[in-house]
């Protein structure tokens, strides 16, 4: 079964979690895939838009836990492969959220364009919960996007954002039905695709390319710490019950 599905349709590129038995939990196949996928768009003429999409009744878990701890947190992992592919991305990504989006499946949203979500829809990251600090530059992306207060108690006390949270602070474009979720996140994926590809990745750039380089770098800084959590007694204590049920 592909866990990952890509397809090409109308010039928008949609990448799929397609791992619902799993609750979309990503392994680093799939981080590979995701990564595959969003370097293509950035030289492929026939890619004018991106949409990040899941089946099933949850966006992701985050990370699959048992695959997570075989993983090397190295600057071409998979992971960092697809982080480094967001910061990267030079046309627009949009995220339809059905469900929980938990750990990387909320920080991913931080450099979407546009997020759309159903309105079960709810946003959780929960790292120190797990013994590990945030990711994908969410320790400044979030912050700024819904505020310190607001950030803090999310990243640090691990509070979950609803849908309707989620586009009072900005986190989220639009919340719609459920079961309309579907339909216009392609609605919309498709309207934007149809728009001149140079003026819209022009303006894409003149609103993300200042905060590119210190992007980047606030990554790197994460990943080091991550790494250094990720050996941690804390973590080992703090997942323990996870392998233990």
């Amino acid at each position: 079964m592909q866990e990952i599905i890509t397809t090409l349709d109308n010039n928008v590129l949609t990448l799929t979690f397609n791992r619902p038995a799993q609750k979309n939990a990503i392994n680093q196949q799939m981080y590979a895939e995701l990564a595959k996928g969003l370097e293509r768009s950035l030289t492929d003429d026939d890619v004018h838009c991106v949409l990040i999409n899941a089946k099933g009744d949850i966006f992701t878990a985050g990370n699959d836990l048992k695959d997570f701890l075989e993983m090397e947190m190295t600057d071409v992992s998979p992971v960092q492969l697809f982080l480094q592919g967001l910061a990267k991305m030079n046309k627009p990504l949009i995220a339809a959220v059905n469900g929980k989006a938990i750990g990387i499946g909320l920080t991913m949203l931080l450099h979407c364009d546009i997020v759309l979500a159903g309105e079960s829809a709810s946003f959780t990251a929960p790292f120190t919960k797990l013994g590990l600090v945030p990711e994908a530059a969410s320790s400044i992306l979030l912050p700024r996007i819904v505020g310190h207060a607001v950030a803090n108690d999310v990243l640090l006390a691990g509070r979950s954002l609803t849908s309707a949270e989620g586009l009072s602070f900005g986190l989220v474009s639009r919340v719609t039905a459920d079961d309309q979720l579907a339909s216009l996140s392609a609605e919309l994926s498709q309207h934007i695709a149809s728009l001149p590809v140079d003026s819209m990745m022009k303006s894409k750039a003149l609103i993300r390319d200042s905060d590119r380089e210190m992007i980047t770098a606030q990554m790197a800084k994460e990943n080091i710490e991550f790494s250094n959590q990720l050996a941690s007694d804390e973590f080992k204590q703090a997942v323990a019950p996870y392998f233990n049920k």
